[in-house]
């Protein structure tokens, strides 16, 4: 069970949004290589990173800020946020990411996300944003008709590494994850499901160790890690007990 770290990089700055909206962002560190290399020295062993702009604007925006992370820390790290096409993805991985993540392309274009996990086996994962079981696209300002287990059922047997699935509602509102419907998609695909939106105690890290959550292949914390809700120590030991 891995416990994510979360950065999300807004015009070059480490941030959390609320609700996903731009205009709410809170700015914890100007420095994200920075941070990265701090959760690296906390304990965690991957990183997941997310482009909030580029998620926007289509394309990458905080590039830059990305290829200072991939320097500053020797951690695996998973990007998302306007990556669409077969070229960018391959660029990412060049640098060194370990996997991309797949949202907007993944509902525009899914035969792209496949041709993608055949050409990079274990490096591509699908974001699956949705607001209230409803995929949303294009930095979730755009909402679709499609269920996210719909979604996620067209991607079994092509070779996605894994699905983040963010409940929108439950996004930096430290409400708690929304259990129910991850563990729910996590028993209708055989792709690993990573928990993400509303991570808010140790609640939330003691509710992972329950065996209806021990299929998922972990959960993603952003405000809850920078406020200091979670300790960064005892959550990653509790994890590890959990494990042996």
């Amino acid at each position: 069970m891995i416990l994510f770290p979360a950065i999300d990089l807004k015009d070059g700055q480490c941030v959390r949004l609320k609700l996903g909206d731009m205009a709410e962002a809170t700015v914890y560190n100007p420095d994200p290589a920075a941070q990265a290399k701090a959760f690296e020295e906390e304990g965690f062993e991957w990183l997941h990173v997310v482009d909030l702009n580029g998620a926007f604007a289509g394309k990458s925006v905080n590039g830059a800020a990305v290829e200072a992370i991939l320097k500053a820390t020797k951690n695996p790290v998973q990007l998302g946020g306007g990556i669409r096409t077969l070229a960018h993805i391959e660029a990412w991985l060049e640098k060194g990411l370990a996997r991309v993540i797949l949202g907007t392309v993944a509902v525009r274009d899914p035969d792209l996300v496949k041709t993608a996990s055949r050409a990079f086996p274990g490096r591509i994962a699908v974001g699956i944003d949705a607001r209230r079981g409803r995929v949303a696209v294009e930095g979730w300002a755009e909402s679709s008709e499609l269920r996210a287990e719909e979604l996620a059922k067209r991607f079994e047997g092509a070779g996605v590494a894994a699905i983040v699935y963010t409940d929108i509602d439950r996004d930096g509102v430290l409400s708690g994850i929304n259990w129910e419907a991850t563990i729910t998609l996590a028993e209708a695909v055989s792709i690993p499901v990573i928990a993400s939106g509303g991570l808010a105690s140790m609640a939330d890290i003691e509710r992972m160790m329950l065996s209806d959550a021990q299929k998922l292949e972990g959960a993603i914390s952003g405000r809850a890690l920078y406020d200091g809700r979670i300790d960064a120590k005892k959550a990653l030991a509790l994890l590890k007990r959990g494990a042996c």
